[in-house]
Parts: C-alpha cells; structure tokens; sequence
C-alpha cells in the first residue's frame, strides 16, 4: 500500500489455563483447523507484507511444522520465542523487524478477523499513527472497588470494546515498548536499591508512570509512554477472542454461519 512495509506481528504464546485444556487455545480446532491458522490465514491473504508468529519457546518447531509449512504460508518470515507477559512477547516481535513502515499486532486466538478490517485499519494509518480495532459496548459498564462495590458508571455511548489488530507506525510503537520497557526494568531494580537516581533523559521517561497498570494491549503502552492519541476503528462483534469452553462453542457457529 503505497510502497510501505507493513509487518504483522501474531501472538501465539498463550496457554490453556482458562480453557482448562492441556492445549494451548491457539492449538484447539475449529472446523477441522488449528485457531491460529485462521488468524494467520487472514494477514496472508491482506496486503501485509510479512508476518512474524510469536509462541512458546517448545511450540516454535510445531509451530513451523504443524502450521506454517502444512498450511503453506509464504509470509510467516520468522517464529520467535514469546515472553512471560503479553508485553514482553510483542517486544521480542517488534526486536525482529529491521525495517518498517507500519507494524500491525494481532492475538493468535482472534479466528475471525478479515482481510477487509485488516486493510480498513492501515488505510486509517496513513492518516492517524495509532489505530485499534474495536466495537462499541453493547453493555452497561461498572467501575467498582476492591470490595466489589460500584464506584462509578461510565457513559455507555463513550465506552468501546478494544479488539486486535491494533495498528501503529513502526517508530511510535518501537519507542513505546523501548520506554515501557525500560521503566519497568528500572522499576524493578530500584525495589531492591531505594537510592537509585531518578531516571532522567531526553524522552520524559521520568514522567511514565507504571505502577499498578497491568499492560494488556498496545494501544495502552503508547497511551502510557507517549500521550498518543489512539484512533479507534470499527470491527465486528464476530471478532471474538477464543478464551474460555464456551467461546469454542461460540466459534464453531460463527464458522459454520458466516465463514
């Protein structure tokens, strides 16, 4: 798409623990067919240049054998060892890329999303720099304490459900996860040595304020590190993320249906 290199990066280093199954999620079928192959069946076949597959350390050979090359995908380019924390695995990924324009993040156990919301989202990225795919609530949302207690209702009609891909300029995201990265590590060592200096340099690291966040997307990171406005975009309610028994129930009807 105008001569940019567009990388996708897709995480499949998740576990079963929610699923109470001894198979990862992204491994369970569904129509006969690997989760994971349907999410890297759509970027193959979108404009997205190359696709990087983050798993397990043990499942990288799988991973090749079992799907890469029994599907034959042509764009998968590199399988990399994922981390302890969704964060860290995207941060492997984004270590693999030489070069790029935009960087695309998707979860392996999202099987439904398509090539026209994948294409919709870069589109978007030629005028904004942060895009996420998502839907708007279709819930009433509660804020509540440590005790359960309702502490406040948000206006349901400014509340969207964060989907993937979320989608960014190579160099805003790079330099999110950099800084993110490095405050957490920082963090980390300054528990155990109380007189470490205050973290001072070009970028205003000293103004990230992790403590008590719990990163589970993207958009977050460069919300946190950065300031950045996120433009949001519409996705589909059918692009469910596979997470628990009942939602392979749920995707084997949203297969059989509409795909």
């Amino acid at each position: 798409m105008n001569n940019k290199k567009i990388i996708a990066i897709i995480l499949a280093a998740g576990t079963g623990k929610r699923m109470n199954s001894s198979t990862a999620k992204q491994y369970l079928h569904l129509g006969g067919k690997p989760i994971l192959y349907y999410s890297i069946k759509a970027f193959e076949d979108s404009c997205v240049d190359e696709i990087i597959l983050v798993t397990g350390k043990s499942d990288i050979d799988f991973c090749k054998s079992s799907i890469v090359d029994a599907y034959k995908f042509k764009k998968v380019r590199h399988i990399v060892e994922g981390g302890k924390e969704r964060y860290h695995s995207v941060f492997n990924g984004l270590n693999k890329i030489d070069t790029a324009d935009y960087v695309l993040i998707h979860d392996g156990v999202r099987p439904f999303i398509t090539v026209e919301i994948i294409e919709d989202i870069i589109k978007n990225l030629e005028v904004h720099n942060a895009c996420a795919v998502g839907v708007p609530s279709k819930d009433t949302i509660k804020i509540v304490n440590q005790d359960g207690v309702v502490i406040e209702t948000p206006d349901r009609d400014k509340i969207w459900s964060v989907q993937t891909p979320q989608a960014f300029s190579y160099d805003i995201i790079k330099q999110a996860y950099c800084m993110i990265m490095e405050k957490l590590a920082y963090n980390k060592v300054q528990r155990e040595y109380k007189d470490l200096p205050i973290i001072t340099d070009d970028r205003n690291l000293k103004n990230v304020d992790v403590t008590g966040i719990n990163i589970t997307d993207d958009a977050m990171v460069v919300e946190y590190t950065m300031n950045y406005p996120i433009k949001m975009i519409m996705g589909s309610y059918r692009n469910i993320k596979i997470t628990t028994p009942e939602d392979i129930i749920i995707g084997e009807a949203l297969l059989e249906k509409y795909f």
